[in-house]
């Protein structure tokens, strides 16, 4: 028995002495994770959406950036990490509930009454999450005079493993609360084109990689076309994202996609700023 006890104690020993560079830069990236909510080292950004139609900013998207540290020197570092935690969840919540607030600061500074629509980012399991209630999100769009027509959950988990059975069933509840559901980077995957299948969003976000330069690649337009068409059957709203050019802006435009987004439109900036059509130069 007590050999026994000796040679697993060697060999846990041996274990950590193998991977304790690992567990130590685990550890530094779960304490610098904490970190960043404890301290709120978060900067939000409101990005414009324009009805290709009127020109009208019609929504914004919300983006909360971490401020960079040796763990994660990229958005995306963090964010990918976050999505392979335990803390998916709280991050999500503390994000969700920042966004909210700081639109609710930035449309009392411009003493409007701005009532458009506001698109935050969203993981599927995390409306799954059995902590994650609808009525927790109503209260905080009451305390801040924001309807839940406004708001629209915009999801973003590209990787396979998802129930769809149940998580349409999930869906249909926050629809019921008065929630909009998108579905981001249609075109760019599998996954995305299942997803618009089975959850009949009401908007769909076409991945920038087919709109970069689609006015000259005929293959990236017909699949733009195929998503058009399958939204004009659905009664689904067409989000073009990462518009950079005004040739891309007035091909999207003039292929009859409904909205845009992306630099040549407005940046995403730490202020409410409507967004601009862009011109030719």
């Amino acid at each position: 028995m007590k050999t026994n006890l000796v040679h697993k104690s060697i060999h846990f020993i041996r274990f950590l002495n193998t991977n304790r560079k690992l567990l130590y830069q685990e550890f530094n990236k779960n304490e610098e994770l904490l970190n960043v909510i404890r301290k709120c080292r978060m900067q939000t950004f409101f990005q414009p959406i324009l009805s290709l139609k009127s020109g009208d900013t019609v929504g914004y998207e919300i983006l909360n950036r971490p401020d960079s540290t040796k763990s994660f020197p990229t958005t995306d570092a963090f964010y990918d990490y976050v999505g392979d935690s335990k803390h998916v969840f709280m991050v999500e919540s503390f994000i969700r509930n920042l966004a909210l607030k700081r639109y609710h600061e930035q449309v009392n500074r411009l003493d409007e009454n701005e009532d458009c629509f506001i698109f935050l980012n969203i993981h599927p399991q995390v409306l799954a999450d059995p902590n994650y209630k609808a009525g927790t999100t109503m209260n905080l769009l009451a305390k801040h005079n924001i309807s839940p027509k406004q708001v629209v959950l915009e999801l973003t988990e590209k990787k396979a493993g998802i129930n769809y059975s149940q998580f349409v069933k999930l869906v249909e509840h926050y629809r019921e609360q008065g929630f909009r559901i998108a579905v981001d980077d249609a075109g760019s995957g599998y996954n995305s084109l299942q997803t618009l299948l089975y959850l009949n969003p009401e908007f769909i976000k076409i991945d920038k990689s087919l709109i970069r330069n689609i006015e000259t690649i005929p293959e990236k337009q017909y699949l733009v076309e195929l998503i058009l068409d399958f939204a004009y059957k659905s009664e689904t709203k067409v989000i073009a994202e990462g518009i950079e050019t005004f040739s891309e802006y007035t091909f999207l435009q003039d292929l009859g996609v409904d909205m845009g987004q992306g630099y040549a439109i407005g940046k995403p900036v730490e202020t409410l700023c409507k967004g601009t059509v862009p011109i030719s130069s």
